[in-house]
């Protein structure tokens, strides 16, 4: 076997991107996106609607503006994802916020909201990472998360 047969065997290639036409050009196997990917993104004309729908779904929730804002964000984040998945054949990383890097619990139930956005989207945890910061807090949120069921990514080391 040839290096490069070698290399092609053992390799996957896991687009870390939320630009969906770059997806669909080098047809990664998995994707990973986070915060400033979107951001970078949602600059796009083109993915106006999925920024839209984030702030009709968490307005139609919250009112108070913190709640609506942090809602609308994983929202947003769950959308790409969402439209990733329609491209890729494997999963799709999203992010916990990396403020709640230090705090377990609130890493655990950011994880827990982010597959349920997942699951009203009709897509199961089979399908979803989960990337939690890679701080003690983190590796025990993730610990507990994958015994839940939930599959993780350590990040941000």
């Amino acid at each position: 076997m040839s290096t490069l047969d070698h290399l092609k065997k053992y390799t996957k290639v896991v687009a870390d991107t939320g630009d969906f036409e770059s997806i669909v050009t080098f047809k990664p196997i998995d994707a990973t996106t986070n915060p400033s990917l979107i951001l970078k993104a949602a600059g796009h004309q083109r993915y106006h609607h999925l920024i839209e729908d984030a702030i009709h779904y968490s307005k139609e929730r919250f009112t108070n503006k913190k709640r609506h804002l942090e809602l609308c964000l994983d929202k947003l984040a769950v959308n790409f994802g969402t439209e990733i998945l329609k491209i890729v054949p494997g999963r799709v990383s999203t992010e916990v916020d990396a403020r709640l890097s230090f705090d377990t619990e609130k890493t655990i139930h950011k994880a827990r909201d982010l597959v349920s956005l997942y699951n009203e989207e009709g897509i199961g945890p089979e399908r979803i990472l989960i990337k939690v910061a890679s701080t003690w807090e983190g590796i025990r949120a993730a610990e507990q998360l994958e015994k839940e069921g939930i599959h993780t990514n350590l990040t941000l080391l």
